[in-house]
């Protein structure tokens, strides 16, 4: 039987479930990872424990591997060892940088996905797009935050530009990350229970917004580059804090490099496909072949050149993803990734 101030401690670190697993061993969440373990919290205290044998082994994949988000059983020694992870509501991925193809856990368990651009050289349609496109099969929920809406910018130009690129029931919001009334406007996606993961380039202002949410000035801050608006990483490594308005945000380092995992259905750009099934010619390529519902979209002004050639740009990224994705399985033997809708013979444009 569930012990409710049991199941009211671990609420406070965002269990949604409405009782505790029936087993013996320790229930803590990940978050923090380090090059010497994790760091853990069972609602009541953090603490430091280290992976099991079963998560040291070369060649293991590494989203089996505890991430920061994910609850898991530890024994009950006095230096614990994490012996399980729980099963994963949501997953937030990216494809590593570098050539040889690894998935990358961002935060696990969560429920919204806020992404930090700021209203200066940071500001960025087509990035957020693709931010969007790493969310869709998450399983949570994207929230565009545009910050420094108080540096003289034209914030309804650039929320009404954005808006014209994503799916209407996108949220998008204008905050200034200093002032304490943002607080209210995104408690709905950080009250009691739910769990939301930050992320943004550096220099976007996530640890500027962290501190006011947090109502104190835990993260380190620093100024950005005139000339580029980027700054340092002043967040090195995931970690996920418990807010006053009761939930939880997992904090991330600025991320320079956003690859696709292959794994995207580009459910962002339904319009696009929608437009491209009603061409004349089933193997339209797009360019110049009569009856093309893209080209005359892109004519009309319904459909921007901007818009157009960024969906191009990540549709081929996402090939070519799918296609190293296939390969690796292939050679070890392992199922295919599920297939994707694959259109071929189309023109390219840069971003």
């Amino acid at each position: 039987m569930t012990d409710p101030a049991d199941l009211a401690r671990l609420r406070r670190i965002g269990w949604r479930e409405p009782a505790l697993p029936d087993d013996p061993r320790r229930l803590a969440r990940v978050v923090a990872q380090h090059r010497a373990g994790y760091e853990v919290h069972d609602g009541a205290s953090a603490f430091n424990a280290q992976p099991a044998g079963q998560f040291l082994k070369r060649g293991l994949d590494p989203s089996l591997r505890p991430a920061v988000g994910d609850f898991v059983f530890l024994d009950h020694a006095s230096h614990p060892v994490i012996e399980a992870v729980l099963p994963r509501r949501s997953v937030l991925t990216r494809a590593a940088a570098g050539e040889r193809y690894e998935r990358q856990i961002i935060a696990t368990n969560i429920d919204y996905v806020l992404v930090l651009t700021g209203l200066d050289g940071d500001f960025n349609p087509a990035r957020i797009e693709r931010y969007l496109t790493l969310v869709e099969g998450s399983g949570a929920r994207p929230v565009v935050l545009l910050s420094k809406a108080d540096t003289g910018v034209d914030v309804d130009a650039a929320v009404d530009a954005l808006r014209a690129r994503l799916p209407a029931e996108a949220a998008v919001h204008a905050i200034n990350g200093k002032d304490s009334s943002t607080v209210a406007l995104l408690e709905p996606y950080l009250g009691p229970g739910s769990s939301a993961v930050l992320v943004g380039s550096s220099g976007a202002g996530k640890s500027t917004l962290t501190n006011t949410l947090l109502g104190e000035e835990r993260m380190a801050t620093s100024a950005v580059r005139s000339h580029d608006s980027r700054g340092r990483h002043t967040t090195t490594h995931r970690a996920l804090l418990s807010l006053p308005t009761g939930g939880c945000l997992i904090d991330t380092p600025g991320m320079r490099e956003l690859k696709l995992t292959g794994e995207e259905n580009l459910d962002l750009f339904a319009d696009i496909e929608a437009l491209a099934a009603q061409c004349r010619f089933a193997d339209c390529g797009h360019g110049n072949e009569p009856g093309c519902a893209i080209q005359a979209a892109l004519a009309s002004g319904e459909l921007s050149m901007q818009r157009w050639r960024n969906y191009l740009k990540l549709h081929d990224e996402r090939e070519e993803q799918a296609a190293t994705l296939e390969a690796k399985l292939r050679r070890k033997g392992g199922p295919k990734p599920p297939g994707k809708p694959r259109r071929g013979g189309w023109s390219h444009g840069d971003d």
